[in-house]
Parts: structure tokens; sequence; C-alpha cells
């Protein structure tokens, strides 16, 4: 049992790091598409909820991630309207509407700001459970394990400034956008095991970029989170699971008419995340915090800071 548990959880990773990572700065969080799911609200049939993330960025770094009178701060802020349904026991679909509020300072002089308030890229995505497995371990603990698998499409419903990409070929990076005027796509893998009350939850995705209308075409991506969780009842009534694990992002460089490597793009991020999820009957709020661990974005030249999510869900 043991080991058929431990290869589980190592083929759902081994499926999206073998894959080919071909030619948005996505890998740092910013508005024009980090999707990140972490657990998911508890819910039997449906839940539909709303959801805010913020994420800050400094670009324009010098050498050696050294700040000069040219970096900028930039603030990414995304209300998301989300919400799932359940067909039967195997099936799912997901949609994520997001509204975006970024801005951008340059260098320290807070006058002189970008901002970019709109509709961002519309997410929907279907999944199967592969595997639902629940049993008792020869000490009479309750054992649960299951596999989600899924895919889905990201629509070019936000709005894509070309200037950015101007200045993307003059070397700037291209982050600062509502969408990215592409059609992209997704696949995801979902393992969640839990002995009694600790469990592990196991999520990977690989987001497949195409090339916009603008001959611009943003590098795929990958991300893994892990996450470690404890869930407490209180009188049958409140179920509180904090959690704890690690965020893993990567990118290589996006790509301009289909030969060019955007300079400032691209990288490796790893983030540690601490958080918290309630549930009292139909309501579920949570949050968490990430914070980097460890990061090369953009060779140095970008800066990914702490970022924070929180959400109220309904469940019916």
């Amino acid at each position: 049992m043991r080991k058929k548990i431990i290869l589980s959880i190592f083929s759902v990773v081994a499926l999206f790091a073998n894959m080919p990572v071909s030619v948005a700065c996505d890998v740092c969080g910013c508005g024009v598409g980090s999707y990140y799911l972490g657990i998911l609200p508890d819910f039997n049939k449906r839940f539909v909820g709303l959801r805010y993330q913020q994420n800050r960025l400094q670009t324009h770094l010098g050498p050696n991630g050294i700040r000069t009178p040219n970096s900028t701060n930039e603030t990414y802020r995304t209300m998301e309207l989300w919400g799932a349904w359940s067909f039967g026991e195997r099936w799912r679909a997901m949609a994520i509407i997001p509204y975006s509020f970024n801005e951008r300072t340059i260098g320290n002089n807070s006058l002189e700001t970008g901002k970019k308030n709109g509709l961002g890229d519309i997410v929907v995505m279907g999944h199967y459970k592969l595997l639902d497995d629940v049993r008792t371990t020869g000490t009479n603990k309750l054992l649960m394990q299951s596999l989600w698998v899924g895919a889905g499409i990201k629509t070019p419903t936000g709005e894509y400034d070309t200037s950015e990409q101007s200045s993307a070929e003059m070397g700037a990076p291209n982050n600062f956008q509502l969408g990215t005027a592409s059609t992209d796509f997704m696949i995801n893998a979902a393992y969640d095991i839990r002995l009694m009350d600790a469990g592990l939850n196991v999520n990977a995705t690989y987001k497949i970029n195409t090339e916009n209308k603008h001959d611009y075409r943003y590098a795929n991506k990958l991300t893994i989170n892990a996450l470690a969780y404890y869930k407490f009842n209180i009188k049958n009534k409140v179920r509180i699971s904090p959690n704890a694990g690690v965020l893993y992002e990567t990118q290589p460089k996006d790509v301009l008419y289909n030969r060019f490597d955007v300079t400032q793009s691209g990288g490796h991020s790893t983030m540690g995340i601490a958080g918290v999820e309630i549930n009292v009957g139909a309501i579920s709020i949570g949050g968490n915090f990430q914070t980097p661990i460890n990061q090369n974005l953009a060779d140095g030249r970008i800066k990914a800071e702490n970022r924070f999510m929180t959400h109220v869900s309904f469940s019916f």
C-alpha cells in the first residue's frame, strides 16, 4: 500500500516535469495568467465564490538585481469570480473570471505611475476523477486518496497593450498587461491523500501558450505546489484546516516573431506557503501567504515579492 501511494504522488509530478518546456511573465505571478488553484473549498455538488489575489514585482533591475532610477514597483491585484460544478461522481467543470487592477511606479517618484483596470482572460476547465479510494488501514485508521486530471482553455478576453510589447522589443518585460491576446491551453492533475485528519495535496498545471496576433508568444509555464494540511472538526459544525507547503514555477523565455527571445522574461521561483481554510456549513473562507524562498527571474532583472490570496465561497 505504501509503495502504491508513493508511486501515485511521483507519477503526478513526473507527468508534468517530463513535458518539453518550449517557447507571461507568468512565472512571476503577474496579471497575465498565474492561475493558482491550491486546495479547493469543500463542496459536494457545486460552489461559487470570490477570490482576491495580490502579487508584487520589482522590474527593470540592473545587473545582479540592483535597483536603478528606471527600476519599477508593480502591483497586480485581481478579483476573481470562480466556481465549480460536479456532474455525477467523476466529472467536474470549473470557471474563473478575473478582473484586474494593475499599478506601476517608476523609480522613487510615486507620481509617475501607470494603472490598468479591466477584465482579464477567462478560464474554463474540466476535470475527471481518475482515482477515488477509501479504505481502512491495519490500525483501523481511515485512508482516503483521490486523483483528478483535467484540461482547460484560457480565452483572450483581457485587453492587450501593444505599447508594452514595443517596449519588450527594446529589452523590457512584457508583464504589465490585462491579457495575453492569445488562446492558451492548460492540463492539470491534483492528487490528495489523507490519513484520518492529516493530508497532503499535490497540484500540477502545465500551461501551453500560443502566439498572439501581434507575433508575441508568452512562454509555456509549469506550476507545481504541494500542501500539507490538518483538519480540525469543532462540534461537527466548524472545520478548520491550516496548511503549509511550497509552490514552484518555471518557464523559458518569451518569443517574438517566432525567433527572438525576450530578454527580460523566463526563469523560475520557489515560494513558501502558509494558509488556512475554514468551513461553516455551506460557507468556506480561506487564504494564504506566499513568500519567495528562491528565484531567478529574467536573469535576475525581475524580483518577485510576497503574495497573498483570500476567498469566500458558497456551496449549494
